[in-house]
């Protein structure tokens, strides 16, 4: 999918850009999903081709050495996807994160959880790189609100049926009710009536537009595959090759070329590599670089593309519906452009229940708890006894009962 949006958004720029001296030519790499073939690819890429960039990796596993190549040849190395926030601390001058930091929808995790006042939550994630990643940056925002984690759930990327559904009893004999999830999307789509946050992608007609060329596209290269479907990663992939033409035009006619290192018969395919001459320029220009593209304002800031708003969905069976927002200046929002603080949308819960989630219930294991009330006569001011004629159910209400049931509820 990041191969067809970047080819599409450097057909789209130079035809609406047809007076620019500068054009890009893609020189295409498949690293086949591994960590080795990436470093093999971008190896291969600085060397034969002397590439004056590279749009990748796909993922953040594969990234840490694409990343050191990219600061040994001076080649800026983008990415649309490689979100996972630990590779922030690699501290690399030539890497740009063309997408969101993982840890950005932290935050808007911690506003809703403030939100519905939840005291505990149980954390579910896969164990690899992209689950384990966003956990660093939520337990002080959660503890900040005096939200306790209370149980971390670790689900084995190749996890079978039954290994799961162990691990789901376990959560059931355990009191905390309210779960935050970092799974992938395949998982999302068995899920009814979480709330979920993900990037806003304000609509346009040149969003909508470019959807359907590219389902257009699609179904002439993969005519007997209906299962690609674009999604946010597709339109950053847009954006951030339609930045570096931007960018690469902006340096204009200049020295593309590379400066050979010394090497000796001990060297190693490494010390081969050589050095961009116009690789610092070309990151500057880059990093300078705004405009609006398909998935809204584009514009890098310490590295990584600027966050901006979050959208609050309610996710129900395979569809979602929009329930309000999350900004950085405005916190969370029933309208984007609105600074009041009123209640999300109607929000369906997890067995279609109308009302808030307390956030725990006695376990599956525990017996329940037995109360007895004694039944007087006089005032019924503080208890009162009274039986439903049509139900024949005893009915406690009064002053002591209504004070026992809010504290039951916190």
């Amino acid at each position: 999918m990041g191969l067809s949006c970047i080819s599409m958004a450097l057909s789209d720029f130079y035809a609406s850009h047809g007076h620019y001296k500068t054009r890009l030519a893609l020189e295409i790499r498949d690293s086949k999903r591994d960590v080795v073939g990436a470093a093999a690819a971008a190896l291969d890429l600085l060397q034969n081709e002397e590439v004056q960039v590279i749009i990748g990796p796909a993922t953040s596993m594969q990234a840490n050495f694409v990343i050191y190549l990219g600061d040994k040849a001076h080649v800026p190395i983008i990415s649309f996807s490689a979100t996972s926030p630990s590779l922030s601390s690699l501290q690399s001058r030539y890497f740009v994160r063309a997408t969101l930091n993982d840890s950005a929808q932290v935050p808007a995790i911690r506003a809703i959880v403030q939100a519905f006042g939840w005291r505990q939550v149980l954390l579910i994630y896969l164990d690899n790189e992209y689950g384990n990643g966003v956990l660093p940056y939520l337990t002080d925002p959660l503890q900040e609100i005096d939200t306790r984690i209370s149980y971390r759930s670790v689900i084995h990327p190749l996890a079978t049926d039954d290994q799961i559904l162990e691990e789901l009893y376990k959560l059931m004999t355990m009191s905390t009710r309210e779960f935050s999830f970092t799974l992938d999307d395949s998982v999302i789509d068995s899920m009814q009536g979480v709330l979920g946050v993900k990037p806003h992608v304000p609509r346009s007609k040149e969003l909508e537009s470019f959807k359907i060329r590219w389902k257009r596209k699609i179904q002439q290269e993969y005519p007997t595959n209906e299962s690609f479907e674009l999604n946010i990663f597709g339109l950053w992939a847009y954006d951030a090759a339609s930045g570096l033409a931007m960018a690469i035009e902006k340096l204009g006619a200049t020295n593309f070329s590379f400066q050979k290192s010394n090497t000796s018969r001990n060297s190693t395919d490494l010390d081969t590599v050589g050095v961009s001459q116009i690789g610092p320029n070309l990151l500057q220009s880059l990093l300078s670089t705004r405009f609006k593209g398909l998935s809204g304002h584009f514009q890098i800031f310490n590295r990584q593309l600027r966050s901006s708003a979050f959208q609050v969905v309610n996710v129900i069976g395979k569809g979602e519906r929009g329930v309000g927002f999350w900004t950085p200046e405005n916190g969370t929002v029933r309208k984007l452009h609105s600074t009041s603080k009123a209640n999300l949308g109607t929000i369906v819960w997890p067995g279609e229940l109308p009302s808030v989630p307390k956030g725990w219930v006695l376990p599956t294991n525990e017996k329940k708890m037995r109360i007895e009330v004694p039944v007087t006569k006089g005032s019924g001011k503080f208890v009162k006894v009274t039986r439903d004629p049509s139900t024949n159910a005893m009915e406690v209400t009064g002053f002591s009962i209504a004070v026992f049931e809010n504290r039951y509820d916190q």
